[in-house]
């Protein structure tokens, strides 16, 4: 799947992560459509739309971005989450949803996107092994 075109919201509380996502976007070909740093801003964006697919750091200046996820979800609006603890750090309801690991390549960035914009929600596969299938 290209990405060419895609417009991304970008959930990220770390500057240079947040500079350095963007950059990743734009070598992608994927448009920033929103960012935010908060959970708060967050809702108030994904409230907002205009995005196709959503990446979520899990931790927000210590608060986790869950209530964001659930909207997402309740909308049908794809997105992948980032963390520094993997899969295990997310709760049950959101094992499935793709993950990129953090720090995180390019090439992990565009398989979560990617994975996240197909629906592929089963199995245990990070987002990295199904970019290595």
């Amino acid at each position: 799947m290209e990405l060419q075109g895609t417009r991304v919201f970008l959930v990220e509380d770390e500057g240079l992560v947040a500079m350095s996502v963007e950059d990743m976007l734009a070598d992608l070909g994927c448009t920033l459509a929103a960012q935010a740093s908060s959970v708060t801003e967050a809702l108030e964006k994904a409230h907002a739309g205009g995005f196709e697919v959503a990446l979520l750091d899990v931790s927000l200046h210590g608060k986790k971005v869950f209530p964001v996820a659930e909207f997402l979800t309740d909308q049908g609006i794809p997105f992948a989450f980032a963390s520094g603890y993997g899969r295990a750090g997310l709760p049950e309801a959101f094992r499935t949803r793709p993950v990129v690991p953090k720090p995180f390549q390019i090439e992990e960035l565009s398989a979560a996107l990617t994975t996240a914009l197909l629906g592929i929600k089963g199995g245990s596969s990070t987002s990295a092994e199904l970019h290595n299938q």
